[in-house]
This record gives C-alpha cells, structure tokens and sequence, in this order.
C-alpha cells in the first residue's frame, strides 16, 4: 500500500484566511475588525456596518475616521473586555454625511486605538436593495427649513395736522359785543341783530 504526499507540497485552502461574508475584516490590537461595509442609498450619506470584537480584558475606545467634505471625521465607539459590539445592527449607529460613497465602489475607513498602529479598510459600499441590508440604509436629514420673508411695513412719518382755522373764532381777536344764541328748533346758533 503506498502513500500519496500531496499535501506535503499543495497549501491546505481551510487554513487561508478570508471573508466569507460582503464586507471585509482587519485587525487592531486586540479588536478584530469583522464584516464591515457601507449601506447607503447614493445620495452622500452612508451607515457604517461592522462587529468590533475585543479578544482583551480592558475596554478599548476605538476612534473611526473618514472624510467628509474633503475634511477627516472621527467617530469613537468603546467595546467593553471580551465583548462584541455591532456597530450598526444591535449596536450604535454610525451615519456617514456628506461622503463621496457610491454604490459598487470602495470607501477607505480609518481604524485605530490607543498607541496602536491603525488599520485602514477599503470598505465595500452597497445598497439596501437586498433584503438583509434594507434596514440599514441611512435615515435621511430632515429638510432643512427655508426662512420665509416677512413682509416690512415702513411707516413714514407725516407733518404734524394743523387744525383747520377756517371758519374757527379767533381766540386774539377783540371781544364783541355780539352774542349767539341757540335756534330751539334747529340747534344751529344766529346772531341777533343789533
């Protein structure tokens, strides 16, 4: 009976790493880095979705960084010892605004904690149209409110009223001897004749 030794020189394909799943993995620390990939609905904003295990005892405060509006962005999470968090899905939730995160392409995310070197993921960036990522899709903004003029009403200021002396007795003028005297059946004053 003979002996085949074809694994001596063939690598055993179960022992090479890979992700298995739609988003990619890495490592900081003692945080693995698992399945992460951008949902978004193409319109400049995307969640960030990814399980951050800490193989450690003490908690760690994981910083992420992208860019956004050509400036960096940091997010922190903090993962408890021997904790997974789903960054997400169960957990918190990282929306992405204003990122150039187009559907099919790659979206560099920045990975880093402490005094460890940092990783960076070329993270795939997909859409909610399959079934198991349509509840992940950003929430949009709000509209943002447009002010509506308000009407100004000037008011310009006028010349004081002069009253109308037309007609009026002339409180200078000399006394007289003439007197009024009401009409009973009109109510309108005559001047008796002298």
């Amino acid at each position: 009976m003979g002996t085949s030794a074809c694994n001596l020189v063939a690598p055993q394909a179960t022992l090479i790493r890979y992700d298995a799943s739609d988003g990619v993995s890495g490592k900081v620390g003692t945080i693995a880095i698992r399945n992460t990939l951008l949902i978004t609905q193409g319109k400049g904003a995307a969640n960030l979705v990814t399980n951050l295990v800490n193989e450690g005892d003490d908690p760690v405060t994981m910083t992420i960084q992208y860019t956004s509006d050509g400036s960096k962005v940091n997010e922190t999470v903090r993962i408890k010892g021997h904790e997974t968090l789903a960054v997400g899905t169960d957990g918190p939730t990282i929306t992405m605004r204003n990122v150039d995160a187009e559907p099919g392409s790659l979206f560099p995310v920045f990975f880093q904690y402490g005094d460890q070197t940092g990783e960076q993921l070329l993270t795939p960036v997909l859409t909610g149209a399959m079934a198991e990522y349509s509840t992940l899709t950003p929430t949009p903004l709000p509209p943002t409110p447009t002010e509506t003029p308000t009407p100004t009403i000037t008011v310009e200021p006028t010349e004081p009223a002069t009253p109308d002396t037309e007609g009026a007795p002339d409180n200078d003028a000399a006394p007289t001897d003439e007197t009024t005297v009401p009409d009973e059946d009109t109510g309108s004053t005559e001047t008796p004749a002298p």
